[in-house]
């Protein structure tokens, strides 16, 4: 009997615990950083290991998507944490008090049978697209920063030469604004828009989480594979491996993802069962309940991404890079004819 209640209490303690509580408020108030956080994490340890434990795979071919994957994740990391606050903090002021921002229409069509506007699914997914949506807007610029970047990780982390200077001039990205409740007013018109109530209502039991992260994946990897390739500052003989290490590594991850995601569809309803179960009458609880369905996703494709697949497409890539040149070499033999 002492076993059994040592293991329910040990069991209870995951979902009581209050760092976990916190992770998962942080990932339903701000799922971009969340995700640019986890993948800053990965990046950093996994993927570079798992990059360089790729078995038959040219030496600088693992160098050049072990500097990719942290150029990458510390452009996305950058971008969000200036980006991503202001909107966490505007939506903040809209759940606090819809009736400043929102039309009462909209607060009455959104909340829809719900307890509160907070709980409805479809304020939910409206108000995440602003969240999660942040990711697709900064997929071309994070793509052209890790490009830029690249070359500077190659130089200080593997000693490679300085690429020659370019007269270039950088200027500060300022996110603030005049006025305070501008955001969220901005927002709010969006959110009364009948278009967007229509839009949210209609996919609000969507798998729309992943939907996202998986559209900036892609946009993100296709606008890197453009700049990689008019790019004078990464070799040209590195060019095609690191864009077929890019490519490979973002379509099984999404595909993985996918498959991944809905074989934890179960499991992750029963957590979130016994979640509820023991953390009732606490406050938060349904705030947290969908950080969970946010951070799902998110820690799912992030650890196929980061751990699973470089091992993989660097392989891949490298072999690919070789069977073209190969298939060069072949047809650029003079033919004899008899």
């Amino acid at each position: 009997m002492k076993v059994n209640s040592n293991r329910d209490i040990s069991f209870k303690s995951i979902y009581t615990n209050r760092a976990l509580k916190k992770g998962l408020e942080f990932a339903e108030e701000n799922g971009a950083l969340f995700a640019a956080t986890t993948t800053l994490c990965l990046s950093a340890f996994a993927r570079p290991a798992a990059i360089w434990l790729a078995p038959h795979t040219d030496k600088e071919n693992k160098k050049v998507a072990c500097a990719k994957s942290l150029s990458s994740s510390l452009a996305g990391y950058i971008l969000m944490l200036g980006l991503s606050n202001p909107v966490s903090k505007a939506i903040k002021k809209i759940d606090k008090n819809p009736r400043k921002y929102l039309k009462s229409e909209t607060i009455h069509k959104m909340q829809a049978g719900a307890e509160t506007l907070q709980q409805s699914k479809s304020y939910i997914l409206a108000t995440q697209l602003f969240k999660l949506g942040l990711g697709v807007i900064v997929a071309a610029p994070k793509a052209i920063l890790t490009c830029a970047g690249m070359p500077f990780i190659m130089q200080k982390i593997f000693h490679k030469p300085k690429p020659p200077k370019k007269n270039e001039e950088t200027k500060g990205l300022n996110f603030k604004g005049k006025n305070p409740d501008r955001l969220a007013e901005n927002i709010g018109k969006v959110l009364d828009n009948p278009k967007m109530q229509k839009f949210s209502d209609k996919f609000k039991n969507s798998n729309f989480a992943m939907h996202i992260i998986a559209a900036t994946d892609a946009l993100n990897t296709a606008v890197f594979i453009h700049e990689t390739n008019r790019s004078d500052k990464i070799e040209e003989r590195r060019k095609k491996a690191l864009n077929y290490n890019a490519g490979i590594s973002t379509g099984l991850s999404i595909i993985s993802g996918y498959i991944a995601d809905k074989l934890l569809d179960k499991p992750t309803e029963k957590f979130i069962q016994k979640f509820r179960q023991a953390n009732k009458g606490m406050p938060n609880v349904e705030k947290q309940v969908e950080g969970i369905k946010i951070a799902k996703p998110i820690l799912l494709v992030g650890g196929i991404y980061y751990m699973v697949i470089p091992f993989i497409s660097t392989f891949l890539a490298d072999r690919a890079e070789h069977s073209e040149k190969l298939d060069k070499i072949i047809h650029s033999k003079p033919q004899h004819h008899k």
